[in-house]
């Protein structure tokens, strides 16, 4: 019964810290959460209790027919399987209550009036971050200091044609900056979490070897600044992250990134880089509502996304923001998922990868000739190709349902058609062949 008493003891020391005197008037978007904490709290307090009495009839029942002792009373086999079951469920009960109130968002007492420049419902930000927007190979002579300057921005961004959404924001894009660094560089990190932010923010990189991967030490409340200094240790392309409690709805709210870590020697000079990023977003409204959007708890707890995106916003990677290329380039992608939830199965419509570098090891020898590569939640991938015919290539996780739920994007090639290659036109059609053999 120690564990169980542990777990008690626990859960009584988890509501006195965390039960709030009433509810904070605060935004209805803060509001909302705290209900939904609330009621997760009560159903955990409420499955606790109807354990406990079922503990304590089971434990007063005496059966002297079986040989069975259990705490000093005589049960049969049957009721001491249903003693050892409940107080499984008990103790899961208050270990669950325990870790979320641990783990619930924390309201920082904010209450989204931000300023003009942050973007409105009416004037949204455009928060996409081009694909092209990434630090170029550096001319690297040997280990340098490398300074990483994050803010932490709430604004209100461009989610789809017609739709906003509040967005939580490394430097008021998603994803956020590109880091590049090689394995021997410091790297010294500064998170300043604006004033007008209603969360504390952080940035968990996964790039760092200590505890929380810099979580711990860059916790900021809003107004304040924190950091820390890193040497990467090993090669790789890594997912950084916000990791304040919910971290997966700091994630889904655009709070992630990638950092390049390249081995001394560096990496097989390429034409092109391109950064691309996959993540999913949970709002209240169906997808294909106009308007400002708001996120939905339970919606993110049931991962249930109406939206999936590339770099932030349905279909960003398309139109003036496609990636551009020409025949004969060689192209790198840095691709990554922030995630929080869904692996993507990312393909190139009519490319193959000449070399994928699979979970993004950087060192081990990548795959040759891939059509498809498949990168988890909080992970990353390296591709690079070769562009042999001109024409639009669309990018897909082959997950292909969330196409429809904004989840495109475009390579733009330029060039000379090379029909021995592919001759779109060389096919005619039936009724083109019947009219060719009747001569007509």
């Amino acid at each position: 019964m120690r564990n169980l008493r542990d777990a008690i003891t626990g859960l009584k020391i988890a509501r006195r810290a965390k039960r709030p005197a009433a509810e904070p008037r605060c935004a209805p978007l803060l509001a909302s959460r705290y209900r939904h904490r609330q009621r997760l709290l009560r159903s955990s307090r409420e499955g606790l209790s109807q354990s406990r009495e079922r503990v304590g009839s089971l434990r007063h029942s005496k059966d002297q027919a079986s040989g069975v002792v259990f705490n000093g009373h005589y049960h049969d086999e049957a009721q001491l399987q249903d003693i050892q079951m409940t107080r499984h469920k008990l103790i899961s009960s208050a270990t669950a209550l325990i870790l979320f109130s641990t783990t619930a968002p924390v309201l920082a007492g904010g209450s989204h009036n931000h300023p003009e420049e942050n973007g409105t419902a009416a004037a949204p930000l455009y928060i996409a971050r081009k694909a092209t927007d990434l630090v170029a190979p550096m001319n690297w002579t040997g280990p340098e200091t490398i300074k990483v300057k994050l803010d932490t921005v709430e604004v209100t961004g461009r989610l789809a044609d017609g739709a906003s959404y509040h967005y939580w924001t490394f430097n008021r894009k998603v994803p956020g900056p590109f880091v590049r660094a090689r394995v021997g560089d410091s790297i010294e990190v500064e998170l300043e979490n604006l004033a007008d932010s209603s969360e504390r923010h952080s940035v968990d990189f996964h790039a760092v070897t200590g505890p929380g991967g810099g979580a711990v030490a860059t916790d900021a409340a809003p107004g304040e600044t924190k950091g820390f200094t890193f040497k990467p240790l090993k090669p790789g392309l890594y997912v950084y992250h916000c990791a304040v409690p919910l971290a997966a709805q700091h994630i889904a709210n655009g709070m992630y990134g990638l950092i390049l870590v390249e081995p001394e020697q560096g990496l097989p000079p390429v034409d092109r880089e391109f950064y691309v990023m996959q993540g999913e977003i949970y709002t209240s409204q169906p997808f294909g509502t106009k308007g400002k959007l708001t996120e939905s708890l339970d919606r993110l707890l049931e991962e249930k996304p109406e939206y999936y995106v590339f770099n932030g916003a349905a279909n960003a990677l398309t139109g003036d923001n496609a990636l551009t290329a020409k025949v004969g380039e060689t192209v790198r992608i840095y691709f990554g998922v922030g995630g929080p939830n869904k692996t993507s199965s990312f393909h190139v419509i009519g490319e193959i990868f000449d070399k994928a570098y699979q979970l993004a090891s950087l060192t081990s020898e990548p795959l040759s000739d891939v059509q498809t590569i498949s990168v988890l939640p909080g992970g990353a991938a390296v591709v690079d190709l070769t562009l042999e015919v001109p024409g639009e290539y669309v990018l897909v996780d082959h997950a292909l349902s969330r196409a429809a739920r904004g989840l495109v994007g475009k390579l733009v090639v330029e060039g000379q058609q090379e029909t021995r290659l592919f001759d779109g036109a060389s096919i005619k059609s039936t009724e083109e062949e019947h009219h060719v053999s009747l001569g007509t």
